[in-house]
């Protein structure tokens, strides 16, 4: 291939190898010069132009690209039209992409004008998905190269495994306070995973912790035609001779290995009785968040063997990102179990729907309502108590005087409650484990209730957000535990956290409670009024 500069007269045949403007022409690269560029050369006074052209022996990249997708594509994969020098492959169906990774290094070590790049090998994927890219780095190649990337490439060094087990059991094992909804997500997480699969919980069993009782549910799930079992034990699998493995052992099953170098889903089991796999799920399969789990599962779903080999060779990229629910590691327990909770009031608020006065200035019972909600939070088991000021800061803080308060001001007050949020949470003592935010315009907030949040908070049960509930309704106020005080210094503008709440619905725990007290926020002279009346 010859490469280099050369009047236009001389360029015919080639091919342009960057893009050239002058005044009103535009020869974008790879653009094949003939007698048509030539001429538009010629009237825009370029006389010298780089080029590249093929010789004898030589293959343009679209030919090549073209000829090395076909070869790597296996069962499953469709290849498009190569261009400029790019051959791309697409999955034909849903499945696990399979990959051959000594074929992919084979492919690359050809030369460095041939690239062959894929997807994560046994990722799962969607029908159209794209999972690998042949690019020729060149305008084109020596032929032989091709031929030797292409021999490399024959027998398809990729392929999408279909899904072929469609119908699961799943198998829940009860302790006591084990709740039922613990139970009832799960089994919605795990319908979740599989429906990408086209698979479906055919059945599912709620039995004691107990080896027999568990034996008989796998031997009653199998029966019924389960194509795959899951089971969920209401207690960690601590040894092959736990509960789980020893219910698939009584069965005539095998437990094929325990444990896994994925963290989260270490303590992931997989066993088989009578052809049928058999999983013990690890703790971290009942979270959405991608974990160990999934990893085999899919797997599994797509009818792949799981080696001994397989699974311990997932420790390079086995750390996953941490699920937030999992109990901090080496964390010094803190007075009542890690239940350090600093309080923090917000007052900062400019008061809009009042049409003129401080709502928080305003009195029931004699008391101003920012001194009412303070004085509970001081009453209540919180460690201590922060006060965020901003509107009219002076007499809000003169409505707290002798009260034992680290008032902080928010200069940022107009911008709404996210900057009053973070103005809070940057006030926690650092020894906090969390903070309970209480909105300074609801003095029915008691300090019962907050005793409440503090006690059902309990990061190693995973209770990491506490909420007061009322008929399905969501209120105020709402302990977050310090792990989510990074989130809570990027909120924006004037709303809350309630997104959060969503997003980590696996770490909420919900406070029933009774009454209005925890949904009351005095927003406008009407509810002042009712307030007061009441």
């Amino acid at each position: 291939m010859k490469f280099g500069p050369a009047s236009p007269a001389d360029a015919v045949g080639g091919v342009t190898v960057h893009t050239l403007r002058q005044g009103s022409l535009v020869l974008k690269k790879g653009t094949a010069i003939g007698p048509a560029e030539v001429e538009a050369l010629h009237q825009a006074g370029v006389k010298e132009i780089v080029v590249v052209r093929l010789e004898p022996g030589d293959v343009s990249e679209d030919a090549a690209a073209a000829s090395i997708a076909q070869a790597v594509a296996g069962d499953g994969v469709n290849v498009e039209r190569a261009f400029t020098g790019r051959a791309n492959l697409f999955a034909a169906r849903a499945g696990v992409l399979v990959v051959d990774r000594a074929r992919v290094d084979c492919i690359n070590g050809v030369d460095e004008a041939i690239t062959f790049a894929t997807l994560a090998a046994f990722k799962p994927v969607v029908e159209g998905e794209m999972i690998a890219t042949v690019k020729i780095i060149p305008f084109g190649v020596e032929a032989k190269l091709r031929d030797a990337a292409v021999a490399a490439a024959s027998g398809g060094g990729l392929r999408v495994a279909p899904y072929v087990i469609k119908r699961v059991g799943i198998v829940s094992t009860l302790l006591p306070g084990l709740a039922p909804k613990v139970v009832e997500k799960t089994l919605r997480v795990t319908a979740e995973r599989l429906a990408p699969a086209g698979a479906v919980i055919t059945a599912e069993r709620r039995v004691p912790h107990d080896e027999a009782a568990l034996a008989a549910s796998i031997r009653d799930l199998l029966g019924l035609g389960a194509e795959l079992v899951i089971v969920f034990g209401a207690s960690a699998i601590a040894d092959r001779r736990d509960v789980i493995p020893a219910a698939i052992t009584d069965i005539g099953g095998a437990i094929e290995h325990f444990g896994m170098p994925v963290d989260p889903g270490n303590l992931l089991l997989i066993g088989n009785a009578g052809g049928v796999p058999v999983l013990g799920a690890p703790g971290c399969a009942r979270s959405p968040v991608e974990n160990g789990f999934d990893w085999v599962l899919m797997r599994l779903l797509a009818g792949l063997k799981v080696t001994r080999a397989e699974l311990t060779g997932m420790g390079v990229g086995g750390l996953l990102m941490e699920i937030v629910t999992r109990p901090q590691p080496r964390t010094p327990a803190g007075p009542e179990g890690n239940r350090n909770v600093a309080a923090i009031i917000l007052a900062a608020g400019r008061s809009t729907r009042m049409g003129g006065p401080n709502k928080l200035l305003a009195e029931l019972g004699g008391k101003t309502l920012v001194r009412l909600v303070t004085e509970q939070a001081l009453a209540s088991k919180a460690s201590s108590v922060v006060v965020v000021t901003g509107h009219q800061a002076q007499q809000v803080e003169k409505a707290l005087a002798g009260l034992n308060v680290k008032l902080v001001r928010n200069p940022d007050f107009a911008e709404g409650l996210a900057s009053s949020v973070k103005s809070g949470i940057a006030a926690v003592p650092p020894d906090a484990d969390g903070a309970v935010i209480c909105l300074g315009d609801m003095p029915l907030i008691s300090a019962g209730l907050i005793d409440r949040l503090i006690e059902t908070f309990a990061p190693d049960r995973g209770n990491l957000i506490a909420v007061p509930v009322s008929d399905g309704r969501r209120g105020n106020p709402v302990l977050w535990s310090r792990r989510f005080f990074n989130e809570l210094m990027t909120l924006d503008g004037d709303i809350g956290a309630r997104h959060l709440i969503a997003k980590h619905g696996e770490a909420v725990a919900e406070v029933p409670v009774e009454g209005h007290g925890a949904f009351l926020d005095i927003d406008t002279p009407q509810a002042l009024e009712e307030a007061q009346r009441g």
